[in-house]
């Protein structure tokens, strides 16, 4: 197993050439994010159905899409504006999604989320995880009214 960082860059951290952490993080910073978009799709990209969707509309251009979904977590997660973009147009462009997909974005998603990151700062992000992907259920599937499926929203115990 090679290591891709050493501790001292990561803050007490080791990160396996396979992206997984060996500890967890307990701070949210633009290099933890990092870590997470990158694990996350290097992930998602692995599942049949969604790998496709995303080679489909990115093959050849993943780095430009890394360096964006970046800005849009710290957007998100640090509140610092770097990403100026318009999800959910994007999202609506896309035919090929179905409803379930938002769910099975999530179910790579809240692991991830979880082996990068301690109990309580994991649950955080995949609470808002969750509420950004109700916000672009609804506005592809949902009608006045409507509620978002159940895989949408934590897990219970």
């Amino acid at each position: 197993m090679q290591i891709k960082q050493t501790p001292q860059e990561t803050g007490g951290t080791v990160v396996r050439s396979d992206g997984a952490c060996e500890v967890q993080y307990a701070e949210v910073t633009p290099e933890t994010i990092r870590i997470l978009v990158h694990s996350f799709y290097g992930t998602l990209r692995q599942q049949p159905h969604l790998g496709e969707i995303f080679e489909k509309r990115l093959g050849g251009r993943w780095p430009e899409h890394l360096e964006k979904m970046e800005r849009f977590w710290q957007s998100v997660l640090l509140k610092n504006g770097t990403y100026k973009g318009k999800p959910v147009p994007e999202h609506l462009k896309l035919k090929e999604v179905v409803s379930s997909d938002y769910g099975d974005w999530l179910d790579v998603f809240r692991p991830v989320a979880r082996e990068i990151f301690v109990p309580d700062v994991a649950e955080e992000i995949i609470a808002i995880a969750e509420r950004i992907a109700q916000s672009l259920w609804l506005a592809t599937f949902g009608f006045a009214g409507s509620t978002p499926p159940a895989e949408l929203f934590t897990e219970q115990a």
